[in-house]
Parts: structure tokens; sequence; C-alpha cells
């Protein structure tokens, strides 16, 4: 009976010393949480709540709202005679990723917005915001709306579809050249030696075999910049609004020369090199819809001036502003290297 009695013993103490120590743990991980002092009765998740809270500043919870609008950016788009396109677009993009939400600028005066119907299939990840205008005018997508709180903005056409991919690319490069237009379409000016510009396609080309292309201008259709860009547009001279106005068009070759004229007074104030108007990004997948809207409104590059008045455009705006603020760039970003195939010249 005692040899029993010893050989159990042991087996006691074996046991005891590990049940010890989860105390003695345990009684540990009790002293480090805060005293019950909450009078309103929270109870320990309470205090640990409040105590969380008191930490949070208001200057450190206003930087972290500054962050996370750095880190998403709102789409632009204008939109006049392609409303089922524009759902379709509309459906696309609300898979975003870091995307805040969209604006339709609604040019079909007098007519309702679908927001009905939109609001009707939803909830929706990613709030749509219509601006109804008065005129149908090309420059009403570059006015500063206010609703606009994130820095990056990506303007797009009604007819252009961007793969997710590529905009979530585009928008990490932009990150890289905030103060430049970053965008799918590249297009260049043409001196003549009598001294007038004309308008002119991208192309890329085998640097082994053509040494490639250059461009001078990256198209806003498809492209991100800064939003503080749509009021550096607001504010150019009267004349300069005037001619996107009488010819429908340019927009987007007036927001370059903007754009060139501010980085290089920019320049001048820091002492470095002047940069480009753009950022070429090579797309993997974009596509015009133009084709499937029933309406079958065709865009402003279907009409046989329509080079011509880009070409008058580069010229006139050269007036205006006194000199020729573009400059080339022969730099392209790409998911995939540089390819050795493909052109742009489809569209104007």
């Amino acid at each position: 009976m005692r040899s029993l009695r010893c050989c159990r013993f042991p087996r006691r103490i074996y046991i005891f010393w590990p049940i010890l120590l989860l105390l003695l743990v345990g009684a540990a991980l009790t002293a480090l949480l805060p005293p019950p002092e909450d009078p309103g009765g929270l109870g320990v998740l309470g205090v640990l709540r409040r105590a969380t809270t008191r930490k949070e500043k208001p200057a450190e919870i206003h930087n972290a709202a500054s962050e996370e609008k750095e880190q998403r950016f709102t789409i632009v788009i204008q939109t006049y005679n392609r409303t089922d396109v524009l759902l379709k677009l509309l459906n696309h993009y609300q898979a975003v990723p870091h995307l805040q939400q969209i604006i339709i600028v609604w040019n079909n005066i007098g007519e309702e917005t679908p927001m009905k119907l939109w609001s009707s299939l939803g909830p929706h990840p990613v709030p749509v915001v219509f601006k109804e205008q008065i005129s149908n005018k090309m420059r009403n997508r570059l006015q500063p709306f206010s609703e606009i709180d994130t820095d990056a903005v990506l303007m797009l056409d009604d007819d252009t579809l961007v793969s997710v991919p590529d905009i979530s690319f585009a928008f990490s490069v932009w990150k890289q050249f905030p103060g430049q237009i970053v965008g799918f379409v590249p297009r260049k000016h043409v001196a003549t030696p009598s001294g007038v510009y004309s308008y002119g396609s991208f192309e890329l080309q085998d640097p082994e075999k053509a040494g490639g292309d250059m461009y001078s201008m990256v198209l806003i259709g498809a492209a991100f910049f800064n939003r503080r860009y749509l009021q550096l547009f607001h504010e150019q001279p009267q004349a300069v609004h005037a001619l996107v106005d009488e010819t429908q068009n340019c927009d987007d070759i007036a927001m370059n020369f903007a754009v060139a004229l501010h980085l290089r007074k920019e320049s001048k104030s820091s002492g470095s090199f002047d940069r480009p108007s753009g950022v070429f990004v090579k797309p993997v997948d974009l596509r015009n819809l133009e084709k499937e809207a029933s309406s079958g409104y065709q865009g402003m590059w279907h009409r046989p001036e329509h080079l011509l008045q880009r070409s008058y455009c580069l010229n006139r705006l050269t007036q205006i502003y006194g000199s020729m603020p573009l400059s080339f760039s022969n730099l392209m970003v790409s998911q995939f290297g540089f390819p050795s195939y493909a052109n742009h010249k489809t569209r104007g």
C-alpha cells in the first residue's frame, strides 16, 4: 500500500504546478487591466473603449481622414445621348477599388436623369451624383465641382470602358506623378516648316527598328489628374473658353496647355527641369462602346472637320498664350513591358 501511495504523489505534483502557473498568469493579466472606475456601469470593455477614444486627438483624426482621401479618387463622366451605355459603365465602375464616388455631368438638357432607375437597382457600393447642366458644352466636365473631395480625379468619356486592373495600375502611376496628367491616350503636335502646328497621332513603334515615337499631350477622356487643375482651367483666359465653345472641341488640348504652363512656372520657381504635361500608361483593355448606344449618336471625332479643328486649336492656343508650352516625352509606363506593336491612329 505504501508503495502505491508513493507512486501517486509525484503525479499530483505534475498536475499541481501547471494549475499554479495558469493562476499566476491570469493574475498578472488581470493586474494589467484598467481599474473599474467607470461610474456609468460600462464595465471593463467600456473603460477600454473610452481609453482608446481619449487617445484619438482631433488632429490625428483629421490626418487619418486626409490620408484616406489621398488613397481614393473620383470619377467624372460627361454624357450626352447615351444613357444605356452610361448605365453599363456605372455598373462596371462599381467594382473599382479606392473609388470614392462617380460624378455624372448630365448634358441632356431638359431630360430627366436616370437617377431613379439607378437607385431602384441598388444598393450600390459607390455613390453616384448627377450634375444637371443648363447648356450642352464640352467644357462642362471641367468645372471645379464642390462634390469632389479627393485629390485624384479620373475623367472618362461616356463611351470608354477601361478595365479595373488598368484603372488601378494607372492610379498607382499617378501617385508617382501627381502633378501631371496620367492617362491612356497620348497625342502630339507637329511643327511644320512654315511655323504652323498640326495635330498628330502617337504610334507605338518597335524602338529597335523605328526608334520609337514621342508624344506631347495625354488626352483627358481617359486620364487621372489633380482636382486643382479643374480650378486652373476655370481660371484660364476667357479666349480659351470661347475657343472650346466655338469648336465644341479641344478642351483636352487646352487642359494640356494649362498644365504645361503651370508645370513650367513650378520648375522655374524650384529650379528643377521642365516636365511634360502628361505621362502615358499603356492600357491592356480599353474599349469603345459607342456602337452599343441605342441612340446611334456618334462622337465628335467622326466629324470630317475634327482633326482640322484640333490643328486650328493648337495654333489658336499658341496665339492666346504667346508660345507653345507643350514638350515631348517618350516615357511609357506599362504593366508588361514595352510592346513592339499597336498604334493609336483610330481616334482623334
